[in-house]
């Protein structure tokens, strides 16, 4: 089984100085590649320098995380891709759980690990926790994280099970997979690309794991920081995105019916928290959901669709109507 680690850069050289060592010195017998998003800065020759056994590509240009990976890997030759994000720091062992994973279930097609917080090592990180669920309209979460309240990592989620989706700071897929779903969808430009590539593979039958014995760290928000406007307006689109192409057609006209209501009372929630900021993001996210929803729309065609795709009606209810922080409390409720 020959993976290739793929770690997509834009501008990251004092984050490829901090964490790239730890990619080389713990993934003996992976390739690695940086894929390069047509960086300004001093990354590429970085690598070149300290790293001359990796491979770099270079894109022409920036064209986000979906477009970035889908020209870059077009040169990686490998049967599992593991997509990483730069600002990850990987632990020794990290690849086995992975390997034996994929070599004793030939069902799963995706898998990530346990992702905890580079500055608090004891608690789960916000980009994929313990893995990735979603509830009835379409609003990601993980076990370990919702929305902003991340659990303590004392064990509860050192299992192997399968997940709705698996976070693109860390992700192991199929590179058959990857090539048969055409990749990530480039509309989305960046955020919630991953959950649209699980959620098209779920729908083609393909099965999404979460291994708890391999664990990273990661640091999140190098990039965007989770409450960054722009990070807010990727999320409102392409999260409405998702369920035009994913659901079938009346159930996916009534969810987007609902989530725009959300919508509206999350941006006036931001308005009276003076988030003004936020609040535009959200109204400028549903204007261009409007002026691409035929294309998104179309998109539907190619994809079969699972019945059961959620694992709680609302997320949103249950969290900021009755208080609810945990993933083990949510699912008892």
């Amino acid at each position: 089984m020959r993976i290739a680690i793929a770690i997509l850069n834009w501008n990251g050289e004092v984050l490829l100085e901090r964490y790239l060592a730890s990619v080389v010195h713990y993934s003996e017998g992976a390739d690695i590649y940086v894929i390069d998003n047509a960086s300004t800065d001093g990354s590429v020759a970085f690598v070149q320098r300290n790293y001359p056994q990796i491979k770099v590509i270079q894109n022409t240009e920036n064209g986000g995380f979906a477009r970035g990976y889908n020209v870059g890997l077009k040169d990686v030759e490998a049967d599992i891709f593991c997509l990483l994000n730069s600002d990850v720091e990987v632990t020794e062992g990290w690849l086995s759980p992975i390997i034996s994973a994929f070599s004793q279930m030939p069902e799963v097609s995706i898998i990530q690990p346990k992702i905890l917080d580079l500055m608090r090592k004891d608690h789960f990180e916000y980009a994929g926790a313990g893995g990735g669920f979603i509830d009835q309209l379409g609003y990601p979460f993980c076990r370990g994280r919702i929305f902003q309240s991340l659990e303590k990592d004392t064990g509860q989620y050192d299992d192997t099970r399968e997940i709705f989706w698996a976070t693109g700071a860390c992700m192991f897929i199929k590179s058959k997979l990857y090539w048969a779903l055409e990749g990530f969808d480039e509309d989305y430009f960046a955020h919630q690309e991953e959950v649209d590539l699980c959620w098209r593979a779920k729908n083609d039958g393909h099965t999404v794991f979460y291994v708890g014995t391999s664990k990273v760290y990661h640091l999140g928000g190098s990039t965007l920081s989770n409450m960054n406007p722009k990070k807010t307006y990727l999320n409102f689109r392409n999260s409405l995105f998702s369920i035009t192409k994913n659901l079938p057609r009346r159930k996916a006209l009534v969810i987007i019916f609902f989530r725009l209501l959300l919508d509206g009372i999350a941006a006036l929630r931001f308005i009276l928290q003076f988030k003004f900021k936020h609040f535009f993001a959200i109204l400028r996210a549903h204007l261009s959901f409007y002026r691409q929803f035929h294309k998104m729309y179309h998109k539907r065609e190619k994809a079969n669709f699972i019945v059961k795709y959620y694992l709680t009606k609302s997320i949103v209810w249950s969290h900021f109507v009755h208080g609810i922080n945990k993933f083990g409390v949510l699912i008892k409720d």
